[in-house]
């Protein structure tokens, strides 16, 4: 037994270090701690609410069981049974009204903010509606307003209100954007157009531009980590013109080589402009995009192995799907060289310009 313990107290330490260490890794925007839209704010004041709570009630248990201990500890030759409180009425009411009063405490804002967050703005017009489908291991979204596809990066105007309709192509994944709202879960077999009560809904906002980390925070599969997207918050006009550009019509390959092959295996499921058959990934704008495939982070300055050029993380795409996102649904299509360089050149300039 000896042993064991002195075990313990030399990893101790360790693990102490570890914790410390382990709870500086991570991004800022995937933490619920840097909230930064109204939503989020909301959620982290329960959070603090809650947290406050447990943190007083732990140092006053605490202090007084120190007390107890220090205060009627027994003294050598002290063999007095100690005065018995069972049966005191005072002190039962009071430890029965004290956790009685803290849950109304906590309780009241609860529920004030559940009901609060819980407001349907699906049919409100001055909000932005966009239905969102998971798929495994991707996310599709589409503007009813504006009957726009597209998928991986959430185009939204700052300052309104976007009024999200959440539902599952394949299995449960949870729909997640920890620095703007919680997760609500998208369920299987469900579908926006027939208005199945199992879809669920939510809204957010974006007071300032910038991007915001969204995941899936439900195990659906081998990528589950790897199912990442972006929301891009934009001012107003850049929106405008995002909608705008997204219904003009898209030149296919000048090279009539690579033109061939991209009608061929790529346009069988996805759709460039007007051209194309929409069953995966709108391929529009994919040039604009951050990353490809979700995971792999377009720069010019690559650090980590999932970064590279645009083209480059097309390129690597294309070449296997699968050593990139175990799992995804798209298969590794046998292409030459020449036309992966090709298709890879020809999608990495398919940009939209729309922030001035």
């Amino acid at each position: 037994m000896m042993k064991r313990w002195n075990v313990g107290k030399r990893l101790l330490p360790l693990f102490a270090g570890m914790m410390l260490l382990l709870s500086a890794c991570g991004r800022a925007d995937l933490s619920t701690l840097n909230p930064q839209g109204p939503v989020a704010e909301e959620q982290f004041g329960l959070m603090k609410l809650a947290i406050s709570i447990m943190i007083i009630v732990v140092v006053i248990v605490f202090a007084i069981s120190l007390y107890v201990i220090v205060r009627f500890r027994r003294r050598p030759g002290d063999n007095k049974i100690p005065v018995q409180v069972e049966g005191n009425h005072k002190l039962e009411i009071i430890w029965t009204v004290i956790p009685l009063i803290l849950l109304v405490i906590l309780g009241v804002p609860t529920v004030n903010s559940v009901f609060g967050l819980s407001k349907d703005y699906t049919k409100d017009p001055d909000a932005i509606q966009v239905e969102v489908t998971s798929h495994q291991f991707w996310w599709e979204f589409y503007y009813p307003q504006y009957d726009i596809h597209t998928a991986q990066e959430l185009v939204i105007p700052t300052g309104k209100k976007i009024a999200v309709t959440a539902v599952s192509g394949d299995v449960l994944h949870s729909f997640w954007i920890p620095s703007l709202a919680g997760k609500i879960d998208t369920n299987p077999g469900t579908a926006v157009e027939n208005g199945t009560a199992n879809a669920n809904k939510m809204y957010f906002e974006a007071p300032k531009a910038g991007v915001y980390l969204g995941k899936c925070a439900e195990l659906c599969g081998p990528s589950h980590a790897l199912m990442d997207f972006k929301v891009k918050a934009v001012d107003e006009a850049s929106f405008d013109r995002w909608t705008a550009a997204q219904k003009t019509p898209v030149a296919l390959p000048s090279d009539p080589a690579i033109k061939d092959a991209l009608v061929k295996n790529c346009l069988s499921c996805h759709a460039i402009g007007d051209q194309g058959v929409l069953v995966y990934p709108n391929l529009t704008d994919i040039g604009s995009r951050l990353t490809v495939g979700g995971i792999l982070v377009n720069t010019d300055e690559a650090e980590y192995a999932n970064e590279g050029t645009t083209y480059e993380n097309l390129k690597r795409w294309i070449e296997d799907p699968q050593a990139v996102k175990p799992g995804t649904l798209m298969p590794k299509v046998e292409l030459t060289e020449q036309e992966i360089d090709g298709i890879a050149k020809y999608l990495s300039e398919l940009k939209i310009d729309y922030e001035k």
